[in-house]
């Protein structure tokens, strides 16, 4: 007899995305000592966040992991509370059916749906950007508003889409004819988009897009990012 890490058998590659949940779960929270195939079905979000966090960096392959300003976002997203402060969060616990079972609010996929579709973006596209932290990623579009409305024309972030998986859009600051400041947010890209042009040379496209919030010159934040064939182009 021998251990063996946690296997879920499958008979159709749309189950894919469960059967990761349920082997993620199980190696995170299951007892060593445990009656077989007994699993927590509620844990500590901390316990969650230390688990998404070397879920993240071991996809990616990163040294960068999660900062606690993302932990706040997603409990905001997995506990549909956007009035708890971060130290209400780190006192609950979530469940297994919050993690990947109820659809999230206004949206047809689950919490882990929607993380794991960031996973996959970030892992085949995004790394590099994301090592070099000039991706915020995850943070809501409403935060966003309120980071940018104050700057000036131009300034820019990234921040992984909410209505889709596994995109990233674009948001960016423009000033209206009567002065005031309006937030604008770009299509989001998927892996598909990307592969056919990536992030940086996109940005690099893009006039409108200025400096990297929050006064970061584009060709300074992304310049090292940005496909030599079109810099020799110019």
């Amino acid at each position: 007899q021998v251990l063996s890490l946690p296997i879920v058998v499958i008979v159709h590659g749309n189950q894919d995305n469960n059967a990761k949940a349920t082997v993620l779960w199980d190696n995170a929270f299951s007892e060593i000592d445990r009656v077989p195939f007994v699993v927590a079905e509620r844990v500590p979000w901390e316990k969650m966040c230390d688990t998404l966090n070397l879920k993240f960096m071991a996809e990616v392959q990163t040294t960068k992991g999660l900062l606690k300003e993302h932990y706040f976002f997603l409990a905001q997203k997995i506990f549909n509370d956007h009035s708890a402060t971060l130290e209400d969060f780190q006192s609950r616990s979530v469940s297994w059916a919050q993690f990947n079972k109820e659809i999230l609010p206004g949206r047809g996929f689950t919490f882990w749906q929607w993380f794991d579709g960031v996973l996959d973006l970030t892992k085949r596209c995004l790394k590099s950007y994301w090592s070099d932290r000039l991706i915020i990623g995850f943070i809501s579009k409403q935060y966003v508003c309120k980071l940018l409305s104050t700057e000036p024309d131009g300034t820019f972030l990234l921040r992984f889409s909410d209505s889709e998986i596994g995109g990233v859009t674009i948001a960016y600051v423009i000033r209206g004819k009567d002065g005031s400041s309006q937030v604008e947010n770009i299509q989001p890209f998927s892996a598909k988009d990307l592969s056919i042009r990536s992030l940086g040379d996109r940005i690099r496209d893009l006039g409108q897009l200025l400096n990297l919030y929050p006064n970061i010159p584009k060709d300074q934040a992304f310049g090292s990012h940005y496909n030599s064939e079109w810099l020799g182009a110019e």
